[in-house]
């Protein structure tokens, strides 16, 4: 898995299905204190789906995959190195301990001799050592996404897999000529947060675990989320893309549903995680009373959990609909404001330590900017922006992208309008608040 930090044979010229809050990949990491029985490092992460997977150190081996003399068929990818780690030997920092482990890791692999074509995919949350040996203080994890493909032909190809999608110029072809690796959260020693922000997550795991096998050190049982002795069908992919795709020039259209997972479930206690993504109104006049609604938005586990909006009465369930955990509800209560919803997920039906978890949610109208439109000829900066409370419309007030007042909106209705001279030179962004909380931004047209 080293290097650290690799560099791009090809051209990357888009990848597409951005990370971020919206994926709402990896939730939470060990805050501490960090021990010597796990290296110094985070003891575990947390997806948005409420597993959580522990530095995987278990000498456990696989019950479906005979071991071998001299290759055993460890649940965990622990990697021998000479001079380093030698997994026939206990494990203990700094003496004896993996160069590169792991919290979870996908791989998958592309093969089609025919066509030229040789892909090697990995996917991982690896805990590492920024001088490549184990020593105290130089502890880094991040999250890892590594493609490599030998291809015949120049041209234009398409990557898609669990976690995105990565298109690729090629204008030299032969042996890894993609050959890209994109690490995410390598800081300062001993932060583990970083990878938090990376493309990995939620945990993809094996259709067919967990798997539960006996750490022959501890005697205990232990639980773990995929083989990765085995190329398995798997799931938990955020875009439903549960498989390996590669296409490319001349029709090549080729895919793999198969890997192999590895990752060891922890047993601590996590409450169920919930990300809060939209909490809106809108109303509108009626024939006897104003017409209202309220959209909810929030991250959290698929089914079997469950979300509930209980400032409601009757209180709501949210529903779900791919298994990528995006929850939504409606409710026609007309809000007196100041307002906020209280939203509960409860993931103990998939994993029965999670503890529920409620989110207050504070209810805000929503803002749309129709126009932001600055003319060099007369430096006036028109911006047009509208409420969905169009019976009791707020204030609107714009700013500018680094925050600099530009005046308040006006109009009698939910659209409201303002013309105002800007100079020298007009702002690249406006941003328009509301007085209920909404807000929008918006790049502004330049016109002559």
């Amino acid at each position: 898995m080293h290097p650290l930090l690799s560099k791009t044979a090809i051209a990357l010229i888009v990848s597409a299905l951005a990370q971020g809050a919206a994926q709402a990949a990896l939730f939470a990491v060990d805050p501490g204190p960090y021990l010597p029985d796990n290296g110094g490092f985070a003891s575990w992460y947390q997806d948005s789906h409420g597993r959580t997977l522990d530095l995987c150190l278990s000498k456990a081996v696989s019950s479906r995959v005979p071991s071998a003399p001299g290759a055993p068929t460890y649940m965990c990818n622990l990697l021998p190195a000479p001079g380093v780690f030698d997994d026939t030997q206990p494990v203990v920092f700094p003496t004896n301990f993996p160069d590169e482990a792991f919290w979870f890791t996908g791989d998958g692999a592309i093969v089609d001799a025919a066509r030229g074509i040789d892909l090697g995919y990995v996917s991982a949350v690896e805990a590492a050592f920024a001088a490549e040996e184990p020593k105290e203080g130089d502890q880094v994890s991040f999250a890892r996404i590594r493609i490599r493909v030998d291809v015949p032909t120049a041209g234009t190809y398409v990557i898609t897999h669990p976690y995105g999608v990565d298109v690729f110029n090629v204008d030299t072809p032969g042996r890894r000529a993609i050959n890209m690796t994109r690490d995410i959260g390598i800081g300062s020693p001993k932060t583990y947060d970083g990878a938090l922000k990376g493309d990995i997550g939620p945990f993809l795991r094996s259709v067919n675990g967990p798997y539960t096998e006996t750490n022959p050190v501890t005697g205990q049982a232990e639980q773990f989320v995929g083989d990765p002795n085995l190329s398995e069908a798997f799931t938990g992919s955020p875009f439903n893309t549960n498989y390996i795709r590669i296409e490319g020039p001349n029709g090549l259209d080729l895919r793999t549903t198969v890997m192999a997972i590895s990752g060891k479930l922890s047993t601590v206690v996590r409450p169920t995680p919930m990300i809060s993504e939209r909490s809106t109104y809108s109303r509108k006049a009626g024939e006897s009373a104003p017409v209202a609604q309220q959209d909810v938005f929030v991250m959290a586990p698929p089914p079997p959990a469950t979300v509930t909006l209980d400032s409601n009465s009757p209180v709501l369930n949210l529903t779900e609909a791919d298994t990528t955990g995006h929850w939504y509800a409606q409710s026609s209560t007309n809000p007196t404001l100041p307002s906020s919803l209280q939203v509960t997920a409860d993931n103990h039906l998939a994993i029965p330590s999670s503890t529920p978890t409620t989110l207050s949610m504070p209810l805000t109208d929503l803002v749309v900017i129709s126009q932001a439109q600055y003319s060099l000829n007369s430096g006036q900066l028109t911006i047009v922006a509208s409420t969905s409370d169009e019976t009791s419309p707020p204030v609107l007030t714009a700013t500018s992208g680094t925050g600099a007042a530009i005046g308040a909106l006006s109009g009698d209705g939910a659209e409201k309008i303002l013309s105002t001279g800007i100079t020298p030179i007009p702002p690249a962004k406006v941003t328009v608040t509301s007085s209920n909380g909404g807000t929008d931004t918006e790049e502004v047209v330049i016109v002559q």
